[in-house]
């Protein structure tokens, strides 16, 4: 039988479709499996890899955000993370890719009753609600894990800490203190001093996105010290969670053609440099130098402190922080709708506040995407359009915005607050 050369389109057709249905497949066995499915065809591997990255199905070079219907707006790009292992959360789900314009999402395997508890999931990294980081700064709640602290025995202070270094830290177990060495060390006051004005300026500018970049860059560094292998899955995390620069959604919905305060995003960068990178005090580099001794390779150095990265991963924090300000790696695939079919929940108050439980809202059946809803279902459809193009999304088309659109029944818009909405919008707050 003589080999054949499939066209682009089929090619690219058949790799998506085997995406969907091996969302965990590196490239050499999703290559291998394209050509069992298809004996007669004749396709490199590295022609294979051109495609799947051009449709943002691997971890390649990142790709240009996607353009939405209206000229010139920007919408999120995200990529499926090669080797996520689902079943670590749940057997319930699996990731499916739904094409370039929508990106990944999660979708049912079996039946799931409504009521039904989908997945638990604890935080990538964490960087909570400000009122509780108040807490936490206190002494009054876990630093690790965000549990109100009880007077027990069990409660472990920051073992850096001491009359001259204080570190305000304190953890609710020994078990939360080992897990906060994926973070905390760059993060506290007595171990890099460095980080200090970093985290008190987004704390006085309530930017949890900063936050949570502070916090997922320390972990990304502290990994790269111990386990390269782990380094190489946190990356990649990170690396597939939707993005867009705050560049790009300055330039859609989000500014209503303003300019932002991008002084305000430099003194940021700054900080963030004289953090994890450069000090400014010869004292505070010799601690930030016995933290770090091992160096991020090129390649990552550059997509972590670059100016546009920084500016890149600030929307990514942006657009898949949790309400209550956790990142979640499964969490982090569902997708919008304004009538969803799952609610996030923490449940697990009184063990582990920053853990979240997805359940079900009502039946799904296998092959249904598990949606959750990015704004308040209960605003009237022009808010609800106009504060998910405002994140970054674009025009929202579910099934309940369309039948109002066509039917008049979306409403009056809500008033709201303009002043508040353009602080936050220069910023980048969220």
């Amino acid at each position: 039988m003589t080999a054949i050369s499939p066209s682009e389109y089929d090619l690219k057709q058949a790799l998506v479709s085997l995406r969907a249905e091996n969302p965990a497949l590196g490239i050499p066995k999703l290559h291998a499996l394209l050509l069992s499915t298809h004996p007669d065809w004749s396709v490199s591997e590295k022609r294979a890899r051109k495609i799947l990255q051009n449709e943002g199905l691997v971890l390649g070079p990142t790709p240009a955000a996607k353009t939405a219907d209206a000229p010139g707006e920007l919408l999120p790009t995200s990529r499926v993370i090669e080797g996520l292992d689902v079943a670590k959360w749940t057997s319930k789900v699996e990731v499916r890719y739904f094409g370039k314009s929508k990106g990944k999402g999660l979708v049912a395997k079996e039946n799931i009753a409504e009521g039904e508890i989908i997945w638990k999931e604890d935080p990538f990294i964490l960087a909570p609600e400000w009122d509780i980081y108040e807490l936490q700064i206190s002494s009054l709640s876990c630093a690790h894990c965000s549990t109100p602290l009880q007077n027990s025995a069990l409660v472990v202070p920051c073992p850096a800490s001491t009359s001259n270094t204080p570190c305000p830290a304190r953890f609710c177990s020994r078990l939360c203190l080992s897990r906060s060495a994926r973070t905390h060390p760059l993060l506290c006051p007595a171990q890099n001093p460095a980080s200090v004005p970093l985290l008190g300026f987004a704390r006085k500018t309530q930017w949890m996105a900063l936050h949570a970049l502070a916090q997922c860059t320390a972990r990304i560094l502290l990994t790269n010290q111990h386990d390269q292998s782990a380094l190489q899955s946190d990356w990649e995390v990170v690396r597939a969670m939707a993005q867009l620069g705050m560049e790009e959604r300055a330039k859609g919905e989000w500014m209503k053609g303003a300019e932002p305060d991008r002084a305000t995003w430099k003194r940021a960068y700054q900080l963030f440099i004289q953090a994890f990178r450069e000090p400014a005090d010869d004292a505070h580099k010799k601690k930030l130098a016995r933290l770090l001794k091992k160096p991020l390779s090129p390649a990552i150095a550059d997509e972590l402190f670059d100016y546009n990265a920084f500016l890149r991963g600030l929307g990514r924090m942006s657009l898949n922080l949790e309400a209550h300000g956790g990142l979640y790696v499964l969490h982090s695939h569902l997708n919008h709708a304004c009538v969803p079919n799952t609610s996030v929940r923490h449940l697990d108050q009184r063990t582990a506040l920053a853990r979240i439980t997805v359940i079900a809202r009502r039946d799904i059946a296998p092959g249904e995407e598990l949606l959750i809803t990015y704004v308040n279902p209960a605003l009237p459809l022009a808010q609800r359009r106009r504060e998910i193009a405002e994140w970054g999304f674009g025009r929202c088309a579910c099934v309940r915005c369309v039948q109002e659109e066509e039917s008049g029944e979306g409403g009056a818009e809500a008033e709201v607050d303009e002043l508040e909405r353009e602080l936050k919008a220069g910023l980048g707050v969220v």
